[in-house]
């Protein structure tokens, strides 16, 4: 019988175990009892305990020399830790195993190889005593074993363990967070093994890592072992699922990005002679085949079953987690290996906004994706290993292929973190957001394209992507106590292009986005006319067949490519800004702009005057492109039906006049976007005199109106604003555009139908914002580096206009 005081099995253990057997095995412990009702795989396993721990210090009489040892360390420049770190390992290197604790390990393994006769491979993991907790992490700093197979071999690998706890990393991580060196034991875990280098594995967060937005599960995952992903040696898949989706039954994966997945790690086979009952890892990181580095490691079901065990582990434990997730090649099913408190965001809730903003460019060096949203400048300093870590100075830019957690003490003096390979869930992310500090990561060839030495400007705050740019070049700060914000009883809303960038504007202190263009997808993401998809078999540019033919490889058909691509953007900025409205305003190319577009060219006419064109309201029914439309309205039904993402209102551009507006109203509803069904509201831009002349009868067609204040501005003056030798004439604060604003919002407002503005003279005339609170207009929408201004000035012009004393916006900027 085994000793119960020197291991105890997963069945035993729950998170009020921490001090038995640490974050780790206590948190597998409480998964493996409680979640399994949930449906929720947890591999089994059993830990040692602290007390074998102690009792392996005490049998070889090693507490006082390593107290002693430890005590000779350079607590402040660490000048001796390499030393003190060999010697001290050294120690329990040569030491011995007690008997009892042999003896409950083997019994224990045997015991678990019995019920689980086609697992006998384990994977055996420290765990500290102070490891996992929500105040300070000890993840990846001690180490672990995989595919162990045997008894021998098993009693190596805890030894093995419990000498890590010394690692130079380690024991330098103690210091920083003051925990005493002698009051942390080691628990090792023993686990039956998740065959994931025959499949995938990856990571979890319960909490948007980035910005720290509570409402989605980030998955990551590459193909083979999990310590890829874990120490940034790829760019791995992400998928964002959306909580409130995963908990009422619709399609929570919002959207879904594919990574290069480089690297394949698997287990080596054994070398001739060589016995395969051995702790050691004998790995293997082989080149993924290129077929395989284009497939997603998880189907859509997987992501959304994977997403709702993630989300029933963040409720058990009341807190956001790091989750680690494999999948097993043998049987196919899915398993969690560990889940522990996320430590960055955590309890903190940050209500202060610092933005920056490049006020000029230059050439690109480097693009990956971005970590933080920081802009420095500064040396760069390219470092193969810690090794070279002292050529680092405090300030300069760090340049390197990848980091793990030997590189701690060297990414302490960096200014910002740039790597070739890694995703946001890899080692120099989650150090660098520890340390506040930004990084790009995943470059792929930073360090071949920057010279040691060089002065760069690293870029992170233009939302996913991060840029390396040639040179020092200039930026502007703005600070904001978003606290201290005062909001306009008038709706204030964003005009938002790239969904990029939808995380870090939801955080920004607006009421819902206004106008989210639909062409900066289908421009920057799409690439492809719609029609060329829907009728691929009669294009004739064998250029553009080709790269159809690439980009939609993986659909089922090619206008699938189309509807996911889109509803994906557009569902995944209508998940971050949730429940606040979104209003999506449908394509709004011109014929030249659409002609631009792969394939393009064979589906739209020359016209000599495009703005005043087919476009708009007068496509969408037209046979020319009807079909595509369908594709339009297909994406924006995905959004508002299958991910229940109602928050989505529809908006019609150019509608020239009532008939047409009707028309396209009942074209939706006959392609599945039903006005009223669900909440569906559809709006109508009033852009054009016709609109304004005729608001009356536009309100009995559409929900609202949205004034496009550049094209009204124009078509009132007769005034092309692209053309420099007229430009000065342009102007929304002219008399006959005033009164033609004057018109709608009062004709709306009688007939009960909301009515906003999108454009810049708000934000740019203090004037204009008094003018349009006067006549009651109840939305502005700006673009992100206006919004603080013009929440400024609309609560100036909202204290003028009720004769109060104006409050002020907090602002400071910094340049």
């Amino acid at each position: 019988m085994k000793n119960a005081a020197l291991t105890l099995f997963f069945r035993e253990l729950a998170n009020d175990k921490v001090a038995l057997v640490g974050g780790k095995n206590a948190s597998l412990g409480e998964m493996f009892n409680k979640l399994r009702d949930q449906g929720i795989s947890v591999p089994d396993g059993f830990a040692t305990t602290a007390a074998a721990y102690w009792l392996f210090l005490d049998e070889n009489g090693l507490r006082t020399p390593l107290t002693e040892l430890l005590a000779t360390l350079d607590t402040k420049n660490f000048t001796n830790l390499p030393d003190v770190g060999a010697r001290a390992r050294s120690l329990v290197r040569r030491a011995t195993l007690p008997a009892t604790v042999v003896t409950a390990i083997r019994e224990s393994y045997r015991e678990l190889t019995a019920e689980y006769r086609d697992r006998t491979e384990v994977a055996v993991r420290s765990s500290a005593t102070a490891e996992d907790l929500p105040t300070a992490s000890f993840a990846g700093q001690h180490d672990s074993f995989l595919n162990v197979r045997g008894e021998q071999a098993v009693l190596e690998a805890c030894q093995r363990c419990y000498e890590s706890l010394f690692n130079d990393r380690a024991i330098k991580y103690r210091v920083v967070n003051e925990f005493d060196h002698m009051q942390v034991a080691l628990s090792v875990g023993v686990q039956t093994m998740v065959h994931s280098d025959l499949a995938a594995a990856g990571v979890a967060f319960t909490i948007e890592p980035e910005t720290g937005h509570d409402q989605f599960v980030y998955l990551t995952g590459s193909w083979g072992l999990g310590e890829n992903v874990v120490q940034g040696a790829v760019n791995p898949d992400e998928f964002y699922l959306f909580k409130p989706s995963l908990r009422d039954g619709h399609q929570a994966l919002v959207t879904k990005k594919l990574g290069d997945k480089a690297k394949t790690m698997r287990y080596a086979a054994p070398t001739a002679g060589a016995s395969s009952d051995h702790p050691v890892n004998n790995i293997i990181n082989t080149d993924t085949p290129a077929a395989q580095r284009e497939l997603f490691v998880l189907t859509d079901a997987e992501a959304e079953q994977l997403g709702r065990w993630c989300l029933v582990i963040e409720e058990h434990y009341g807190m956001p987690m790091d989750i680690e997730w494999a999948k097993d090649g043998l049987n196919n099913e899915l398993y969690i290996v560990q889940a522990r408190p996320e430590t960055i965001h955590h309890g903190h809730q940050d209500l202060r906004l610092h933005e920056y903003h490049l006020t000029e460019t230059g050439p690109v060096l480097a693009t990956g994706k971005a970590v933080g949203s920081q802009i420095v400048s500064g040396v760069a300093r390219i470092i193969d290993s810690p090794a070279d870590g002292h050529r680092l100075q405090p300030g300069e830019i760090l340049v390197t292929d990848i980091t793990s957690p030997d590189w701690n003490a060297v990414l302490q003096n960096a200014a910002v973190i740039v790597t070739n390979k890694g995703g946001r869930t890899s080692h120099a992310a989650i150090v660098a957001r520890e340390l506040g500090l930004s990084a790009v990561v995943g470059t792929l060839d930073a360090t071949a394209r920057i010279k040691d030495g060089q002065v760069i400007t690293v870029s992170c705050a233009e939302g996913d992507a991060g840029q390396v740019f040639d040179g020092q070049l200039a930026w502007t700060e703005t600070d904001l106590d978003l606290a201290q914000v005062v909001r306009p009883e008038t709706k204030a809303l964003l005009i938002l292009a790239d969904p990029g960038r939808a995380l870090q504007l939801a955080r920004y202190p607006s009421q819902g986005v206004g106008l989210m263009r639909m062409e900066f997808v289908i421009n920057n993401t799409i690439r492809v006319h719609p029609m060329a998809l829907v009728e691929f078999d009669k294009l004739t540019d064998e250029h553009a067949r080709a790269e159809i033919e690439q980009l939609t490889a993986h659909y089922p058909s090619k206008p699938d490519y189309f509807v996911e691509k889109l509803a994906q953007a557009i569902g995944f900025v209508a998940a971050a800004f949730y429940p606040r409205e979104v209003i999506v305003r449908l394509s709004d190319f011109k014929t030249n702009e659409y002609a631009n577009l792969v394939g393009g060219r064979q589906f739209e006419p020359h016209e000599e005057n495009p703005m005043l064109g087919f476009r708009g309201a007068s496509r969408y029914y037209s046979p020319q492109y009807r079909e595509g439309f369908r594709l339009e309205c297909a994406a924006l039904r995905r959004v508002r039906r299958d991910m229940g993402l109602t928050n989505v209102k529809v908006m019609v551009p150019f509608c020239r006049t009532v008939a047409e507006g009707q028309q396209v109203v009942a074209l939706m509803e006959e392609f599945g976007l039903k006005q009223g069904e669900e909440g569906l509201e559809i709006y109508v831009m009033a852009e054009i005199p016709s609109n304004v002349i005729l608001a009356r009868e536009f309100a009995e067609v559409f929900d609202g109106f949205s004034i496009g204040s550049n094209d009204l501005t124009q078509l009132t003056l007769g005034i092309d604003r692209d053309s420099a030798i007229i430009s000065q004439l342009f102007d929304e604060r002219n008399e006959a555009v005033t009164q033609l604003l004057t018109q709608v919002i009062g004709t709306a407002k009688h007939c009960e139908r909301p009515i906003g503005l999108c454009g810049q003279a708000p934000s740019d005339y203090p004037e204009f914002a008094r003018f349009l609170v006067e006549q009651g207009i109840n939305s502005i929408s700006f673009t992100p580096d206006a919004l603080l201004q013009g929440m400024a000035n609309m609560v100036a012009a909202e204290a003028a206009v009720h004769g109060k004393p104006a409050a002020s916006t907090p602002q400071k900027a910094l340049v």
